[in-house]
C-alpha cells in the first residue's frame, strides 16, 4: 500500500533540431533553354520546400502530413536538377516530422539516405544536424549508448563550423540521455554548457527547451521548488515563439512536480492543459506520456478504473509510436492499479512486461520502482522473504540514479515487511531513514505515510505517546493536503484512500483512554470520527449559502449552460435509442460512456468555477463540532447521540448526551457487517420478509452486537445516529433492544425512540445555519406523482391516433426484448397507488398555497423551472434510480413521455437536483432506493440525499430499498396525516406512521414500513 509509484519520466524529448540552410545558387547553365528550365525547376522546388516548412512550423498532425507531400515535391524536383545540397536537407526535414509523428524507423530512413549526401558534398553543418537527429531517434527507441555515438560524432562537427545553436542542441540532447540513464547530475553539466550557448545565438526555442530540461532535471533530483523555478521561465519562452508541443509538455511535467507535492488539484489541471495541447498538435507521444500520468493522479486518489481507463488509452499510443520507455512506465502503473484493487497476480503480470522493457532501454529509474511494486506485491501476499529480495535489488538502483523519492518510498516498504516480521525498531529505523528523505524531497503525502508507519510500530512498542505525536503530525499533512483539492468529488475519494491513517488514530486514542480513563481520550476520539466522516458534504453545504457564481467570467456560465445543454441532450439521446424498435447494446453504451465524459467534464467546470470565485476564495474551511459544540448546539435533554465507527480490529460506539459522554468497545467491522447483512436480507428477501422467526432472530443477532452495550443508556429518548460502513444500510426503527431483566420479548427500537440519521454531527449545524438564512417559503406543498413513462400507457391513448400507438407499442415491444435479457425493464412499471397517494396528501392542505403535478406535469421542466422553491414540502412519489458506481447518474424518473407520445428526457439527476434553488423545511422521497448510492469510505452515502441538502433541504425523508408500491403510499398518507392533522414534527410523525402500520396485520412485516428513514433537522 506504501509503494505509490507516483514516479514520472519526465523531460520529454525537445530537440527541435531542423536546421535549415540558406538556398543555393543554381547550378552554371549550359544553354539558354537549358539554363530557363533549370532556373523555373529550381523556383518549383523551393516554393514547395517553403510551403512545406509553413506547413511544418503550424505543427498540427494534419499540417505535418500535408509538408510531408510538399517536401516530397520538392524532393523530386531535387533530384532531378542534381541539387544534392537541397536534396539532403529535404530528406532530414521529412526525417524529422516522421520523428515528431512517431515514426522513429521511418524517420531513419531518410536520415540515413540524408547523410551520405551531406558528406559527399562537403556540407559538415548538415551532417552534424543529421548525426544529431538520428541520435535523438535512437535516444527515444531507447538506445542510449547508440544515441551518445551519434551525439559525439555530431558535436566536433557542429563546434567546426562554428554552428553555436547546432552545438548547443546536441549538447541539451547528450543532456537528455544521461538524464534518462538515471545520470542527473551529469546531465546538468550538459544542460548548462548548452543554456548559454542558446541565449548566445538568440534561440529562444532552444533556451526554452533547455530550460525545461533542466527543470526536470532537478525535480527528479527532489529540487521541486528549483525545478518549478526552471520550468516556470521555460513556459513562456514557448509560448512565444508558438511552440505548442514544447508547451505541452512543460505543462505536463510542472504537473509531475506538483504530484510529489501532493497538490492533486494543480497537477490535475496542468496534465489537462497539456492533454489538449498535445491532441491539438497530434504530439500521440506526448499525449500517452499526459494519458498515463493522469490515470496516475486518479490511482493516487483511490480511483483504480477511472486510472485503467486512461492507462488503457495510453498503452497502445506508447506501443504505436514506438517508446518502450514509456510502454514500461504504463505497464508499471497497470501493475500499481491492479494491485491496489487486490489483482495481485495481474499486477505482477504486468510488472514482468514492464521489467524487461526498463532493463533493455537502460531506465534504471524505472527499473528500481517497478522492482519495488513488485517487493510490495510479495508483501502483500504473505512473502516477506521475496519482498526484501526485490526491495533488496531496488534500492541500490534508486541511489544510484539518485531517485531519492524513490529511495525513500522502497525504504517505507522494508520497514513495513520488518514491521510484521516483528522486528519493530529494525522498522523504525528504516522509516527514520525515509522520512528524512521524503522531508528532503519534498514529497508530502510519502511523508504522512511513513509518519503513519512509524505510529504503528511505536504502538506495538506500547510507546503509546510517541505514537501519538506521530500519526498527529501525519494527519496534520493530509489536513492540509486534502484542503488543496477544489473538486468534492477528488476530495472525497482522497479522503477515502486515508482512512485507515483516522481510523488507527481512533483506535489508539481509545486504547490511551483504557490506560488513562480521566484524560479526555475518548473526547478526542469521537472528535476523530466526526472529522473523519462526510467532510466533503460538510464543505458543500458551507458553500451552499455562499453565491460562489458571484463574480466569475461570462465565459464560465456560457460553458456551464452549455455543458448542461450537452447532458440534456444526450439524456434525450439516450431514450431515443433505448425506445427504438431495435436498440443497439454497442450504441446504448457508447452513449453511456459519453454521458460519464460530459459528465466528468461538468464536474471539472464546477471546481473551475470553484477556483475561479472570488466568494468560493473568501470562505474559510468548516470546521467539524468538538464534543462541547455538539452537546450545546445539536443536542438538548431529550436528545442523544449514538456515533459509530466501524474499525479493522475493534469498533466504537459513542454515546453523547447534553452533559456527558460514554464510549463502548465493539466487535470489528467484519464481525458487525455478518449479521447487518443478513438482519437487511431477512427484511427485504421476498422469502424471508414475511417469516417473522427469521427476522427476529437476524434482528437479534445484530441488536447484541451494536445496541445491547449502550441499552440502559437509552430511556426513551429521542435518539440521533449517525452510521458508519455497513450500518448505513440498516433500518435502525426495525432493530430490537436486547431483553432486559423481567421482560418476555424484545423491544423495538422504533417503540421507545423516535430515530434520525446523519452523515455526521456537524452536518447538522450547517444545516441550521443555512435554513436559518434562507427566506421562508410562502406556499405549503408541491407534490409531483405518477408520471407517464409509456407510450402504452392508457393516459396517451385517445390523445394520438391509433397507427401511433401501434408504431409506439412496437417500439416498446422490441426494447423490453433487448433489455430482459440484462434483468433491465424499460419502460418502468407504472406506479398506480402513487395517484392515489398524491390526492389524499393534497387534501389535507389548502389548494391555494399547494401545487399537485401528476401524470405528463410531473416532468422534469416543472421540477427544475425554479418553482420548487416557493414550497415548504416538496413530495416526489415515483421511481428512484441509485447507482452506486457512478452516484452523479442517481435520480428520480419524471414523466418521459409527452401528451403526445413523444419521448422527452424525463430523468431528474443529482447534478440536476445540486442546482435547484429550494428553501424547503421537507423533501420526501416516495422511491425506490432514495437512501442509497456510492457508500464511499469516510464519505458515507453519496446519493440523492446530500443534493436535496445541497439544493436547501432542512431534511429528507428516503428509502433504503425497493419499496413496495400500494405500502408506501399507505404510509405517506399517514405520515402526512400526523403532520397535519396531529401537529407532529416530521421526525415524530414517521415513527408514529410506522408503528401504525405495524399494528395492521398487511403491513406488519418491516419490510413495508421500515425502508424510509429521515435525515437531517429533528426538531
Amino acid at each position: 500500500m506504501f509503494d505509490r509509484a507516483q514516479w514520472f519520466l519526465v523531460g520529454m524529448s525537445l530537440a527541435l533540431s531542423v536546421q535549415l540552410s540558406q538556398p543555393v545558387a543554381a547550378a552554371v547553365p549550359v544553354g539558354k533553354v537549358v539554363q530557363t528550365a533549370q532556373i523555373n525547376s529550381s523556383e518549383v522546388a523551393e516554393k514547395a520546400f517553403k510551403e512545406g516548412l509553413q506547413l511544418y512550423q503550424q505543427g498540427t498532425a494534419e499540417s505535418l502530413k500535408g509538408a510531408i507531400v510538399k517536401y516530397q515535391e520538392a524532393l523530386k524536383l531535387y533530384r532531378a536538377g542534381g541539387n544534392r545540397r537541397r536534396e539532403g536537407l529535404t530528406l532530414n526535414n521529412i526525417g524529422n516530422i516522421y520523428s515528431v509523428l512517431g515514426e522513429k524507423q521511418k524517420a531513419l530512413e531518410y536520415y540515413s539516405q540524408s547523410l551520405p549526401l551531406y558528406r559527399a558534398v562537403g556540407n559538415r553543418g548538415g551532417e552534424a544536424v543529421t548525426l544529431n537527429n538520428i541520435g535523438q531517434v535512437y535516444s527515444d527507441l531507447g538506445e542510449r549508448q547508440k544515441a551518445l555515438e551519434y551525439y559525439s560524432q555530431s558535436l566536433p562537427l557542429s563546434r567546426a563550423v562554428g554552428n553555436r545553436r547546432g552545438e548547443s542542441v546536441t549538447l541539451n540532447n547528450i543532456g537528455q540521455v544521461y538524464s534518462k540513464l538515471g545520470e542527473k547530475q551529469k546531465a546538468l553539466e550538459y544542460y548548462n554548457l548548452s543554456l548559454p550557448l542558446s541565449r548566445a545565438v538568440g534561440d529562444r526555442r532552444q533556451e526554452a527547451t533547455t530550460l525545461h530540461n533542466i527543470g526536470s532535471a532537478y525535480s527528479e533530483l527532489g529540487e521541486r521548488q528549483k525545478a518549478l523555478e526552471y520550468l516556470g521561465q521555460s513556459l513562456p519562452l514557448f509560448r512565444a515563439v508558438g511552440d505548442r508541443r514544447g508547451e505541452a509538455s512543460t505543462l505536463n511535467n510542472i504537473g509531475a512536480v506538483y504530484s510529489v507535492l501532493g497538490e492533486k488539484q494543480k497537477e490535475l489541471e496542468y496534465y489537462s492543459q497539456s492533454l489538449l495541447l498535445r491532441r491539438a498538435v497530434g504530439d500521440r507521444r506526448g499525449e500517452a506520456t499526459t494519458l498515463t500520468n493522469l490515470g496516475a493522479v486518479y490511482s493516487a486518489l483511490g480511483e483504480q478504473q477511472k486510472a485503467l481507463e486512461y492507462y488503457s488509452q495510453s498503452l497502445p499510443l506508447t506501443r504505436a509510436t514506438g517508446d518502450r520507455d514509456w510502454e514500461a512506465t504504463t505497464l508499471t502503473h497497470i501493475g500499481n492499479a491492479y494491485s491496489a484493487l487486490g489483482e495481485k497476480q495481474k499486477a505482477l503480470e504486468y510488472y514482468r512486461q514492464s521489467l524487461p522493457l526498463f532493463r533493455a532501454v537502460g531506465n534504471r529509474m524505472g527499473e528500481a520502482a517497478t522492482l519495488s511494486s513488485i517487493g510490495l506485491v510479495y508483501s502483500e501476499l504473505g512473502e516477506k522473504q521475496k519482498a526484501l529480495e526485490y526491495y533488496g535489488q531496488s534500492l541500490p538502483l534508486s541511489r544510484a540514479v539518485g531517485d531519492r523519492e524513490q529511495e525513500a518510498t522502497t525504504l517505507t516498504n522494508i520497514g513495513l515487511v520488518y514491521s510484521v516480521l516483528g522486528e519493530k525498531q529494525k522498522a523504525l529505523e528504516y522509516y527514520s531513514q525515509s522520512l528524512f528523505l521524503m522531508r528532503a524531497v519534498g514529497d508530502r503525502t510519502g511523508e504522512a505515510v511513513t509518519l503513519f508507519s512509524m505510529a504503528y510500530a511505536k504502538r506495538d512498542q506500547n510507546n503509546l505517546t510517541e505514537a501519538l505525536n506521530d500519526i498527529e503530525s501525519s494527519l496534520k499533512i493530509i489536513e492540509n493536503l486534502r484542503t488543496l483539492i477544489a473538486s468534492p468529488e477528488l476530495r472525497s475519494s482522497y479522503f477515502a484512500t486515508v482512512q485507515d491513517h483516522y481510523e488507527f488514530y481512533i483506535s489508539l486514542l481509545m486504547q490511551l483512554h483504557k490506560t488513562n480513563p480521566k484524560s479526555g481520550y475518548d473526547t478526542k476520539a469521537l472528535e476523530a470520527s466526526e472529522r473523519s466522516r462526510a467532510r466533503s458534504l460538510l464543505e458543500l453545504l458551507f458553500e451552499s449559502n455562499a453565491n460562489i457564481r458571484e463574480g466569475i467570467s461570462p465565459d464560465l456560465v456560457q460553458q456551464e449552460k452549455s455543458l448542461q445543454q450537452q447532458l440534456d441532450a444526450i439524456e434525450k439521446r439516450r431514450i431515443e435509442v433505448i425506445s427504438s424498435p431495435n436498440p443497439s447494446p454497442t450504441q446504448v453504451n457508447e452513449i453511456d460512456k459519453q454521458r460519464i465524459v460530459l459528465l466528468q467534464q461538468y464536474q471539472q467546470l464546477q471546481t473551475n468555477i470553484r477556483t475561479a470565485s472570488p466568494r468560493y476564495a473568501a470562505l474559510t474551511q468548516p470546521q467539524p463540532l468538538t464534543l462541547p459544540e455538539i452537546q450545546k448546539q445539536i443536542l438538548d435533554e431529550n436528545t442523544i447521540l449514538l456515533q459509530y465507527s466501524l474499525g479493522k480490529d475493534r469498533s466504537y460506539l459513542w454515546v453523547v448526551t447534553s452533559t456527558g459522554l460514554t464510549s463502548y468497545e465493539l466487535p470489528k467491522r467484519a464481525d458487525i457487517e455478518t449479521p447487518a447483512k443478513n438482519f437487511l436480507e431477512a427484511i427485504t428477501s421476498p422469502v424471508q420478509r414475511n417469516i417473522p422467526q427469521q427476522i427476529a432472530q437476524a434482528n437479534a443477532n445484530l441488536g447484541q452486537v451494536i445496541l445491547q452495550p449502550a441499552a440502559a443508556q437509552l430511556g426513551n429518548k429521542r435518539l440521533l445516529i449517525v452510521p458508519d460502513g455497513v450500518l448505513h444500510y440498516t433500518p435502525f426503527p426495525a432493530l430490537t433492544l436486547p431483553k432486559t431483566a423481567g421482560e418476555n420479548t424484545n423491544v423495538l427500537l422504533i417503540a421507545e425512540h423516535e430515530i434520525i440519521t446523519l452523515p455526521s454531527a456537524s452536518t447538522l449545524a450547517i444545516l441550521r445555519q443555512n435554513y436559518g438564512d434562507r427566506k421562508q417559503p410562502n406556499r405549503t406543498l408541491a407534490i409531483l406523482a405518477d408520471p407517464v413513462f409509456s407510450p402504452q400507457d392508457e393516459r396517451i391513448k385517445g390523445k394520438i391516433t391509433q397507427a401511433t400507438i401501434e408504431k409506439l407499442e412496437a417500439n416498446n415491444l422490441g426494447l423490453n426484448q433487448s433489455l430482459r435479457a440484462s434483468n433491465r425493464q424499460w419502460p418502468p412499471e407504472r406506479l398506480a397507488f402513487t395517484r392515489q397517494e398524491a390526492q389524499t396528501i393534497s387534501r389535507l392542505f389548502p389548494s391555494a398555497s399547494s401545487s399537485q403535478k401528476i401524470d405528463f406535469d410531473a416532468n422534469r421542466t416543472n421540477a427544475t423551472d425554479g418553482s420548487l422553491a416557493n414550497y415548504q414540502i416538496v413530495h416526489f412519489a415515483t421511481h428512484g434510480i441509485a447507482n452506486s458506481k457512478n452516484p452523479e447518474l442517481s435520480g428520480i424518473v419524471m414523466s418521459t413521455v409527452d401528451e403526445k407520445g413523444n419521448l422527452v428526457n424525463g430523468f431528474l439527476r443529482l447534478t440536476d437536483i445540486f442546482n435547484l434553488k429550494l428553501a424547503a423545511n421537507l423533501v420526501v422521497l416516495s422511491a425506490c432506493q432514495t437512501g442509497r448510492g456510492q457508500n464511499v469510505k469516510g464519505e458515507g452515502m453519496v446519493g440523492l440525499t446530500r443534493g436535496f441538502m445541497y439544493a436547501g433541504a432542512q431534511r429528507v425523508a428516503v428509502s433504503l430499498w425497493n419499496v413496495d408500491d400500494e405500502g408506501t403510499s399507505v404510509l405517506m398518507q399517514k405520515f402526512y396525516q400526523k403532520m397535519v392533522q396531529q401537529k407532529l414534527a416530521p421526525a415524530a410523525a414517521l415513527r408514529a406512521a410506522q408503528m401504525e402500520m405495524m399494528q395492521e396485520e398487511k403491513w406488519k412485516s418491516p419490510y413495508y414500513w421500515a425502508a424510509f428513514t429521515l435525515q437531517g433537522e429533528w426538531k
